[in-house]
């Protein structure tokens, strides 16, 4: 007598489960995203008056958050519920998103590096333009003088570029209606002492008045954003590389999951067909 042992397909626990919990903390993390985008925009009054979106002369900082959270989310659902149910179209989206975002990435370095004064003058054109709207965006203004104070720089090329925005324009010292900080720089330009405990917001008033950059330089920071950037991208370019390196590869982690479970519900269905 010959007995057969008849092996049957069948999805792995480990991939699902596995593919499961790699999704989870992104789908989380979307909506943590989406909330605090959100949540921004009600303090803002925004969602009160949502024409201010569209009124915006600056870039809107949450712009980038809702994005991304709306982005993370999405793939997040699609992951989580495309693993548990065992839904191929949910994880051939999935899989397929983030192969595409993998090469937009790759696309955006390859770009950056051949066309390096192109995006140089691309971001002083962009950092000029907010520049102008400092004032008018609370989100954009707190990440103007986190760049300014992190790199210790002011301006995109130098202090004077503060004059294109209509409170710190120097022109309007003779006016009647002149701004208390005519000719002036943001806090965040000013030169920071440990010492001190209370942010001095003033300290910037008046500073360009004097017309000497010699002078300036005893109280503010006289290095542009734009080469800031410049001389801090050599210093920390292994740093970079370790975060892109990182991001690609959970990314090739989260492609290799969705495809290996796909392809066992696709030889499951296979062999229940026989």
């Amino acid at each position: 007598m010959h007995y057969y042992r008849y092996e049957s397909a069948e999805v792995s626990c480990c991939y699902k489960y596995l593919m499961f919990s790699y999704n989870i903390v992104f789908w989380l993390a979307g909506a943590l995203f989406i909330g605090a985008g959100f949540w921004a925009w009600s303090e803002k009054g925004v969602l009160l008056d949502l024409t201010q979106v569209t009124r915006q002369h600056g870039f809107d900082p949450v712009w980038v958050v809702l994005v991304v959270g709306t982005v993370t989310f999405t793939l997040g659902f699609a992951g989580c519920v495309g693993a548990l149910r065992e839904n191929i179209c949910l994880l051939k989206f999935f899989s397929g998103i983030i192969v595409l975002i993998f090469f937009l990435e790759l696309a955006m370095a390859v770009l950056a590096f051949t066309f390096q004064e192109q995006v140089r003058e691309w971001l002083n054109d962009f950092f000029l333009q907010n520049v102008k709207a400092y004032r008018d965006d609370i989100d954009l203004q707190n990440l103007i003088d986190s760049l300014q104070r992190m790199n210790h720089c002011c301006g995109a090329k130098d202090p004077n570029d503060w004059n294109l925005n209509v409170y710190f324009n120097c022109s309007q010292r003779n006016s009647l209606q002149k701004s208390r900080e005519s000719c002036g720089v943001p806090f965040s330009c000013c030169l920071s002492d440990p010492a001190d405990t209370v942010v001095n917001t003033q300290c910037g008033y008046d500073v360009r008045s004097s017309g000497s950059v010699t002078k300036w330089a005893e109280t503010i920071y006289i290095k542009g954003c734009m080469t800031a950037l410049e001389d801090w991208l050599p210093r920390n370019i292994y740093i970079v590389a370790g975060v892109f390196m990182v991001i690609s590869l959970l990314q090739m982690v989260g492609i290799y999951l969705s495809r290996t479970l796909i392809g066992d519900i696709e030889k499951v269905k296979l062999s229940s067909e026989y």
